[in-house]
C-alpha cells in the first residue's frame, strides 16, 4: 500500500511538469525578449556599415573630417587631431603658490592609479599635431611623428586636406614611408591647397632613394628637408639632376636640407653639377656627411667663374641661335602684306647659321630693325595705293586683297570710302600689335634667361668659355664633414672672388654670392690661417654678424 500510496502521491506532484512548462514558457519569452533587443540595435549598425567614404563631403575642419572618414573606412582606433604643444614659458613660483605644489605632490604620491600612469604616456600615443592660425583658427601646419602612415591613411588625407585653404607645411618624421606610399604622398600634394610650400620627410629611409620626385618641374615646394634618410652618392646624383640639367632646371625650390647622410665626394660633385645651372636655390645644408677635399673643391668651383664643358658650349650656341630667330620672327612687320616674307627670302643674311657670329648678328639686327620697319611701311603704303587704283587680282600672294576682291567686284566705287577709314585706323592697331609683340618678346627673353643660365654673359680665355658662377646661393653648411686644408684653399679663393665682385658696380644688378659659410668641425684645426681668413672675409658679408653690433650699440645708448 505504501507503494500504492506513493503512486497516487506522485499524482499531486504531476503539476510540477506544468510548472516547468510554465517556466519554460517564461524562458521562451525571455529568449524572445533577448532576441528582440538585438533586433532593435542591429538595424542602425547595419545602416552604418555600408556608409561609403566617397559620399562624405568634407567640412574643412580637419578634426571632424578625419574622424568621420576613418570610421567610414573601418578604423576602430585612429589617431586624434590635437594642437601642437608649445614649450611653456619660464615659471617662477611665488610665495602664495609655494604651498600648493607640496599638497599636490602628497596627493599624487598617495594615489598612484592606473589612470595617472596612462596620462603620463599620452605623449607617445599616435596623434596628428596641427598648428593653427591665431586669427581664424585654420590649420597652417601638420606634424605626424613616430607612427606608420599607411596608404589608406594617405587616401583619407587626400580627401580631408584639400579643403584646408591655409595649409602651408607638412612634416612627416619617422612614419615608415615606402616607395609606394611616397608616390601616393607626391600625388596628394597637387590636390592640396596651392599654399603648401614646405615639406619635411625626416627619418624615412627608402631603398630606391626616390626623393628627387619631390623636386619635379611642376612641383611647388619651396622648402624641402630630407635629413637622416641614409642618402648615398646614388641618391645625391638623382637630387643633383633634379636641381638642374642642360635642358631642365628647378625654379621653385629655395632651401634643401641634406644633413645626416652618407654623401661622399662623388655625391658632392653631383650636387655641384646641379648647382651649375640652378638659379633658384638659396640655402643648402650638407652637414654631417662624408665629404672630403675633392667634393669640397667641386662645390667651391661652382661658386666662382668656371669653365664650360664642350656639351655646355654647344648647348649655349644652340640657345643663342634660337633666341636670335625668335627675336627676328617677333620683330614688328607689316602683317597685312607679304612683302616682309619676300624680303626675308631675298636677304641672304637672315639665314646665317654661324655660331661664332650669333651674338654680333643679334646686336646688329636689333639696331637696324627700326629703319627696315620704316622702309617696309613705305613700301606697303605704295603697294596699297597701286592696288586701289588698279583694282583687284594683281597680287595673288597677299592675304588681305583676296578677302576684298568680291566686295570690289560687286560694289565698284563704294570700296574707296571703306578703305580710307581703315587706313586711318590701321596704324593705330598696328602700333598696338607692335607694342604687344615687344612686350611678349621682352617677357620671353627674361624667362629664357631664368630657365637657361647658359645665356648669361661669359668670358673668353685662351679659347675657353667661362661662366660667372653661381652667385644665387646665399647659405652653405658643410659642418662635420672630412674637409682638410686642401679643401679650405678652394673656398678661400671663392670667398675672395665673391668679395671683389660685390664691390664692383655690376654687383648692384643681382646677387653677390655667399653670405654664410659653415665649415666648423672638419678635419682641420680651428687656428688654421686659411680658416681664419675665410672667417674674416665672411664676417663683413654675414648680415647676422652685422646686426649684432648694431643691437649692442642701441642697448648701450639706451642705458
Amino acid at each position: 500500500m505504501s507503494g500504492e500510496a506513493s503512486a497516487p502521491g506522485t499524482s499531486p506532484r504531476a503539476p510540477r511538469p506544468g510548472t516547468q512548462k510554465a517556466s519554460g514558457a517564461v524562458t521562451k519569452k525571455g529568449d524572445r525578449g533577448a532576441k528582440e533587443k538585438p533586433a532593435t540595435v542591429l538595424p542602425p549598425v547595419g545602416e552604418e556599415e555600408p556608409k561609403n567614404p566617397e559620399e562624405y563631403q568634407c567640412t574643412g575642419v580637419l578634426e571632424t573630417d578625419f574622424a568621420e572618414l576613418c570610421t567610414r573606412s573601418g578604423y576602430a582606433d585612429f589617431p586624434k587631431v590635437v594642437p601642437r604643444p608649445r614649450p611653456h614659458p619660464a615659471f617662477v613660483p611665488s610665495a602664495s603658490m609655494s604651498e600648493k605644489p607640496a599638497l599636490d605632490d602628497q596627493r599624487l604620491s598617495a594615489s598612484c592609479s592606473l589612470s595617472s600612469l596612462e596620462s603620463k604616456y599620452v605623449f607617445f600615443r599616435p596623434t596628428i599635431q596641427v598648428e593653427l592660425e591665431p586669427e581664424d583658427k585654420s590649420v597652417k601646419e601638420i606634424y605626424i611623428r613616430g607612427w606608420k602612415v599607411e596608404e589608406r591613411i594617405l587616401g583619407i588625407f587626400s580627401k580631408c586636406l584639400p579643403p584646408l585653404s591655409q595649409l602651408q607645411a607638412i612634416n612627416l618624421w619617422k612614419v615608415g614611408l615606402t616607395d609606394k606610399t611616397l608616390t601616393a604622398f607626391i600625388a596628394l600634394l597637387p590636390l592640396c591647397s596651392s599654399t603648401i610650400r614646405k615639406v619635411s620627410l625626416e627619418g624615412n629611409p627608402l631603398p630606391e632613394q626616390s626623393y628627387h620626385k619631390l623636386m619635379a618641374l611642376d612641383s611647388t615646394i619651396s622648402h624641402l628637408s630630407l635629413r637622416n634618410n641614409n642618402i648615398n652618392d646614388h641618391g645625391a646624383q638623382l637630387l643633383g639632376q633634379a636641381l638642374s640639367t642642360l635642358h631642365s632646371c628647378n625654379r621653385t625650390l629655395v632651401s634643401l636640407n641634406l644633413g645626416f647622410h652618407h654623401i661622399g665626394d662623388a655625391g658632392a660633385s653631383y650636387i655641384a653639377d646641379g648647382l651649375r645651372l640652378n638659379r633658384a636655390l638659396l640655402w643648402l645644408s650638407l652637414a654631417h656627411n662624408r665629404i672630403q677635399d675633392q667634393g669640397a673643391l667641386k662645390l667651391a668651383e661652382v661658386l666662382r667663374p668656371f669653365e664650360l664643358t664642350h656639351t655646355e658650349v654647344v648647348e649655349r650656341r644652340r640657345l643663342l641661335l634660337e633666341k636670335g630667330s625668335q627675336e627676328r620672327s617677333r620683330s614688328p612687320s607689316s602683317s597685312r602684306h607679304g612683302d616682309s616674307k619676300t624680303e626675308r627670302e631675298k636677304n641672304p643674311l637672315m639665314g646665317v647659321s654661324s655660331a661664332a657670329l650669333a651674338e654680333k648678328a643679334d646686336k646688329t639686327q636689333t639696331t637696324k630693325t627700326p629703319k627696315s620697319q620704316s622702309k617696309k611701311k613705305d613700301k606697303s603704303g605704295e603697294v596699297a595705293k597701286k592696288e586701289e587704283k588698279s583694282g583687284s587680282g594683281q597680287s595673288p600672294t597677299q592675304g588681305t586683297p583676296k578677302k576684298e576682291d568680291p566686295s570690289k567686284a560687286g560694289k565698284g566705287k563704294v570700296t574707296i570710302p571703306e578703305q580710307k577709314p581703315s587706313k586711318g585706323k590701321g596704324p593705330k592697331t598696328g602700333n598696338k600689335e607692335k607694342r604687344s609683340f615687344l612686350l611678349e618678346s621682352e617677357l620671353v627673353a627674361e624667362a629664357s634667361e631664368v630657365v637657361n643660365p647658359l645665356l648669361e654673359p661669359v668670358e673668353h680665355r685662351d679659347g675657353k668659355v667661362f661662366m660667372p658662377g653661381n652667385k644665387v646661393l646665399l647659405h652653405l653648411n658643410l659642418m662635420r664633414n672630412r674637409i682638410t686644408d686642401v679643401g679650405l684653399e678652394g673656398f678661400l679663393a671663392t670667398v675672395q672672388h665673391q668679395a671683389e665682385f660685390s664691390k664692383s658696380k655690376s654687383a648692384t644688378k643681382g646677387p653677390v654670392g655667399l653670405l654664410c659659410l659653415s665649415l666648423a668641425k672638419n678635419y682641420f684645426s680651428p687656428q688654421c690661417p686659411t680658416y681664419t681668413m675665410i672667417q674674416e672675409l665672411m664676417l663683413s658679408r654675414d648680415p647676422i654678424s652685422k646686426a649684432k653690433p648694431r643691437e649692442e650699440d642701441s642697448m648701450a645708448s639706451s642705458t
